[in-house]
């Protein structure tokens, strides 16, 4: 490695642990992690920006776990709003093909109402994937020696 490199290194390492707790940072990371899971397109980013700048945690740890989640949010659109259709005790599948062909904006309410699924669907895992994650991520970071607390001095 490069001087650049292992400096640039540094720097990452010292944003992501910048004072920060165990548990602090683990909580950063399952908020962002179960946020990049939000199966609407394009909120993620900035819904954890505003959450860590609201609840001042670690935007970078949170924007990287946000960015980590990303494959799985595509890989969840669809099981959510399928869930989310039973959950409320409607279709999750209206047929796009009639409300293109009767009117445009009937589409345009269908996806909403898809959306609606969705999201429904994801707070009712949100809350207990972020405890979840939190308590194992904790048990995890407090293993990690630059992040425990130093004792013995």
């Amino acid at each position: 490695m490069n001087r650049w490199s292992i400096n640039f290194e540094n720097r990452v390492k010292g944003w992501l642990m910048q004072g920060i707790s165990p548990q602090r940072l683990a909580l950063t990371l399952a908020l962002g992690f179960a946020i990049g899971c939000l199966p609407l397109i394009g909120i993620p980013t900035a819904l954890c920006l505003l959450l860590a700048l609201a609840l001042r945690l670690n935007l970078p740890a949170m924007q990287a776990a946000n960015y980590a989640a990303m494959p799985l949010q595509l890989a969840l659109i669809l099981p959510f709003v399928r869930l989310g259709g039973r959950i409320f005790g409607m279709s999750a599948a209206p047929s796009f093909t009639a409300s293109l062909q009767q009117a445009p904006m009937k589409l345009v309410f269908a996806s909403g109402s898809l959306a609606a699924h969705a999201l429904g669907a994801w707070l009712v895992f949100a809350a207990p994937a972020v405890a979840l994650l939190t308590l194992v991520l904790t048990l995890v970071l407090r293993r990690i020696p630059v992040l425990s607390p130093q004792t013995g001095d």
